[in-house]
């Protein structure tokens, strides 16, 4: 396992936050939310929620990779990445946002818990401990894609790859070789470059050392300097 990437800097797509809102259910409010909740299987590519529709559900990632976007029709700018164990809709969850304020699409083949929202938004009305972890989500959510903004403004191509390559490694697969699923243009959405100097951004880590890259599959060789590339930009 990878020692996990510094957070503040960086335009990774995934916070550190570790979901753990419902441990903090008694388990009549576990078996009330399970109850009130449905399993749904999603297709590569298919989409999870559009921005604007109406509020259902707040959702699960129980398994697979999902991203949350924006899009205007023509042009796309992923929020963040959505792993196993972590929450969607989040933002969704106050009464007076009864539309869905993003996008989300599943990357690979997902398994998404779909939680009737009037039955979450309940129990954090009467579950201080379960309100308390939802916030703490919601602020890491925050401060993750203010710093991700940050990060795609001002950091060159260089800095904003190596960003990338760490947080799949660090935070997505948990280790420094692992399948990538994700395209060109998908990894190009991800750092806000063009596919076109994503393909010439990994060739160059690739001459320099840094990765090794077979087919599909990368391996991080030197995860010293790619930190040092994040960090100077």
């Amino acid at each position: 396992m990878m020692e996990k990437m510094s957070f503040e800097g960086s335009s990774c797509t995934i916070s550190s936050h570790v979901c753990r809102c419902f441990e903090k259910l008694t388990p009549d409010e576990l078996d009330y939310l399970n109850a009130n909740s449905v399993i749904i299987k999603y297709k590569r590519r298919e989409l999870i929620c559009k921005k604007g529709g109406f509020v259902s559900h707040v959702m699960f990632v129980e398994s697979g990779l999902a991203k949350a976007f924006l899009d205007d029709g023509v042009n796309s700018l992923v929020l963040k990445i959505i792993p196993p164990k972590n929450l969607l809709g989040l933002t969704s969850l106050s009464e007076d946002l009864n539309t869905y304020q993003y996008s989300a699409m599943a990357y690979i083949d997902s398994d998404i818990k779909q939680i009737d929202v009037n039955v979450f938004r309940k129990l954090v009305s009467t579950n201080a401990e379960f309100a308390k972890e939802v916030i703490n989500i919601l602020s890491a959510n925050s401060v993750q894609i203010y710093g991700r903004f940050f990060c795609l403004t001002h950091k060159q191509a260089f800095g904003r790859m190596a960003d990338i390559i760490l947080c799949l490694a660090n935070r997505v697969f948990k280790q420094s070789e692992f399948d990538l699923p994700l395209s060109r243009k998908d990894l190009a959405e991800l750092s806000g470059m063009s596919s076109e100097t994503v393909i010439r951004m990994l060739k160059k880590f690739t001459d320099d050392g840094l990765i090794v890259i077979d087919g599909k599959s990368i391996k991080v060789v030197d995860q010293e300097r790619l930190q040092r590339i994040s960090e100077l930009g």
